[in-house]
């Protein structure tokens, strides 16, 4: 929970403790390029240097521009971009989830992405104004037992979960971000009286909390739970760890609503840059078929370029009912938090 209060706290005061707490990143801070050095880009990155630094790599080499990156939370470096405004080094910000995008948005330090590269991607994994672009997909889903349920026993939305037929039969990791944002799209969808019964409901079934969603995922398959709350990609990787007979599927709520939404990793130009041309390559890069295909492979996510393939078993995009939210408003943790903190279920 450490992580989202940090940039909570940068947003609401900009405080002092926040400027702490974001120094604590300064190992990996890059030292501030040259000035107008076309040849290179500071990225500030949540995305971890495993899954993205080849593919960085891949971009230095085809292109000649040198990549300097600073890696941490996504939470923490949008609160590191706001606190340092127009003098940070960052030349782009690459964030695991929206709502960090969103975060920095809101506070004026994007500039908007031309035209052409917003073109790439359907608008509703864009910024509506233009400041950040997705450029891969992760769906919400409950992934469900095989030997214990199918599909059609599932609920049309997650707020079917309430319903005490699902009581002791529940997984989640409440302190994970995304969960958290398929709470706030579910204030943003229908109020924070609507949110408050659905954490009152999850909360009366006694669901079991777990650390994380691979966690969750594998309780699922193991039989301790029937369903859990997850992103979908988590499956894709235990299944690919232990083989497609693990008893587990994901399922996409029929009726959508916030249980279905779809987040994105996305990125954008800080404004001021000194190097925004090569920023610009960067995001035009990781659009390309070839860095689309690798969010594809390595990570199973959902490549957002039309013309490139998904992992096989994934449910198109097209065919996910998602909600009709703008993802940059999934920044409003604090809210989320609180009422998170008032059922007391964090």
């Amino acid at each position: 929970m450490r992580l989202p209060r940090v940039l909570l706290a940068v947003l609401a005061t900009v405080s002092a403790t926040t400027l702490v707490a974001c120094s604590s990143l300064g190992s990996n801070a890059p030292a501030a390029p040259g000035a107008g050095s076309p040849a290179s880009v500071t990225v500030y990155s949540g995305r971890g240097e495993p899954l993205v630094g080849p593919l960085l790599e891949r971009f230095t080499r085809d292109t000649g521009v040198v990549v300097q990156p600073r890696y941490g939370d996504s939470a923490e470096l949008a609160g590191a971009l706001l606190e340092e405004g127009a003098n940070t080094p960052a030349d782009l910000f690459f964030s695991q989830d929206a709502g960090a995008l969103g975060a920095v948005a809101a506070q004026g330090r994007l500039q908007p992405l031309p035209a052409e590269t917003l073109s790439k991607v359907d608008p509703k994994f864009r910024a509506r104004d233009g400041a950040w672009i997705g450029v891969s997909g992760r769906a919400r889903v409950v992934v469900y037992n095989t030997n214990t349920l199918a599909e059609r026993d599932l609920p049309d939305t997650m707020t079917g979960l309430t319903d005490s037929r699902w009581r002791g039969k529940i997984g989640w990791a409440p302190t994970n971000a995304s969960l958290q944002a398929s709470i706030t799209a579910l204030r943003l969808l229908e109020g924070d009286a609507a949110a408050r019964r659905w954490l009152e409901g999850i909360k009366a079934n006694e669901p079991k909390a777990y650390r994380n969603n691979t966690a969750v995922v594998q309780a699922v398959a193991n039989g301790e739970i029937e369903v859990g709350l997850v992103n979908h990609y988590y499956l894709y990787a235990l299944t690919k760890e232990q083989g497609s007979a693990l008893s587990a599927r994901n399922y996409h709520p029929r009726d959508g609503g916030a249980g279905a939404i779809v987040n994105v990793a996305g990125v954008g130009v800080l404004k001021g840059s000194k190097n925004a041309a090569a920023a610009q390559r960067l995001v035009d890069y990781l659009l390309t078929a070839e860095a689309q295909q690798y969010f594809a492979n390595e990570t199973f996510e959902y490549p957002l370029t039309a013309g490139v393939a998904t992992q096989p078993d994934l449910l198109p995009l097209g065919q996910i009912n998602q909600p009709d939210i703008d993802l940059s408003n999934l920044a409003d943790l604090e809210g989320t938090l609180r009422l998170m903190r008032e059922v007391g279920v964090l």
